[in-house]
């Protein structure tokens, strides 16, 4: 086994957002889910939260969102229809001013007032007024390549969830195939044949509860992720990914036996599931397990040929050494499996800068700005991209 897998932690994020045809599920008259097992769950470990966790918020809304329905956009909404004048408020025409922002997983109302988000806090936003005009809305996840970003020593994988709004008149279970409004933030190619499946509401929260514990364990605050985990398992106790988030919480905590149970528990679920094969793979590791740490690493390898960001590594480590042409080969292999990443792009700018191509420097740094996920991230870039276009030298 590679040993640089050993020295990853991976976390799943739920970030992307598509509006596509399914099925609605029922949403509020389903029964509550059932608890976490209780042996896994182990607060005595962890300071209370100093943040407020309250799953009821997830898609509550405000007077200023019923304001901006009912008077801001009333008019649209009377002549357009209720769907359709929403969908054109928020995207077509975009009256609010939507901006992209990854630096945190938002609520509804959070969303709505800051004008920005990632794609999952604009699906919860777009749910959630959609709800108060009585349009049908269905949650789905998207069998799509998953994405990657990292902080220190934190992989995170995003997946892709989506949103169908069916018209208010249509019967709940079987929505006409035409009476469908779809919103795509991806290239229709990127979806095309690709298979879906649908979510309820709870597992929804319970991606946004993840993402809040995933956020949280990135700035270093254990005691919160903790409870933002807990609460993701207990609005959807088969949720794979909130057991992951948790082995790697219990791990930051030193707390090894509770960590293994956990992530075991997980890959009986889902044995593929290469991001808790990785990090059981660790923790079995640490605790002296080394030949069942070791096949793991093996299955690992097995599942996963080539590990998240290894061209990348590579390209950096060329770069250190002076070899700037063969790190941009090496960013561009990375490319291949990671197009919108705008970390990529921007080394590539680097490298180029360095052989002397100065117009491939400057349309990845473009690029760079243009995928970028946050309006700080892309200030930085557009900053290097004008000292570039000026003349400068250098790019960092």
């Amino acid at each position: 086994m590679d040993a640089r897998r050993h020295s990853w932690l991976t976390l799943t994020l739920t970030l992307t957002m598509t509006l596509v045809l399914a099925l609605l599920l029922p949403g509020c008259a389903s029964a509550p889910p059932p608890a976490p097992p209780l042996g896994l769950l182990h607060d005595q470990h962890f300071a209370p939260p100093t943040v407020r966790i309250d799953a009821a918020e997830v898609f509550a809304i405000n007077d200023a969102m019923r304001e901006y329905l009912h008077t801001d956009i009333a008019r649209s909404l009377r002549t357009k229809g209720q769907r359709q004048g929403l969908v054109d408020a928020l995207y077509t025409r975009g009256q609010l001013r939507l901006e992209y922002d990854t630096t945190q997983t938002r609520n509804a109302t959070q969303a709505f007032e800051a004008r920005s988000g990632n794609c999952l806090s604009l699906l919860i936003m777009t749910a959630a007024l959609a709800r108060e005009l009585n349009v049908p809305v269905q949650f789905n996840q998207v069998d799509v390549d998953a994405s990657w970003t990292r902080s220190a020593d934190l992989y995170f994988m995003s997946g892709h969830v989506n949103l169908s709004l069916g018209n208010r008149k249509s019967e709940v279970r079987s929505w006409p195939v035409n009476d469908v409004v779809t919103i795509d933030f991806l290239p229709p190619e990127a979806l095309h044949g690709q298979r879906t499946q649908s979510l309820s509401e709870a597992t929804i929260i319970a991606m946004f509860m993840n993402n809040r514990a995933a956020e949280a364990l990135a700035a270093g605050d254990v005691d919160n992720a903790y409870w933002w985990a807990r609460e993701s398992l207990q609005q959807s106790p088969t949720f794979v990914a909130g057991f992951n988030t948790l082995g790697v919480i219990y791990l930051r905590r030193g707390l090894l036996p509770q960590a293994e149970a956990v992530l075991r528990q997980a890959l009986a679920a889902e044995p593929r599931n290469t991001r808790v094969i990785a990090n059981l793979a660790q923790v079995l590791g640490k605790l002296g397990q080394d030949e069942e740490s070791r096949r793991l690493g093996l299955r690992l390898a097995e599942l996963e040929p080539v590990a998240p960001f290894h061209f990348m590594n590579l390209g950096l480590a060329a770069l250190q050494r002076g070899e700037a042409l063969a790190a941009r080969a090496l960013f561009e292999r990375e490319l291949d499996r990671s197009a919108f990443n705008s970390d990529l792009h921007y080394w590539i700018a680097v490298a180029s800068l360095r052989i002397g191509d100065v117009a491939a420097a400057r349309e990845h740094l473009a690029k760079a700005v243009s995928q970028s996920n946050s309006h700080g991230e892309r200030a930085i870039y557009a900053a290097k991209l004008d000292r570039l276009s000026a003349g400068a030298a250098a790019v960092h």
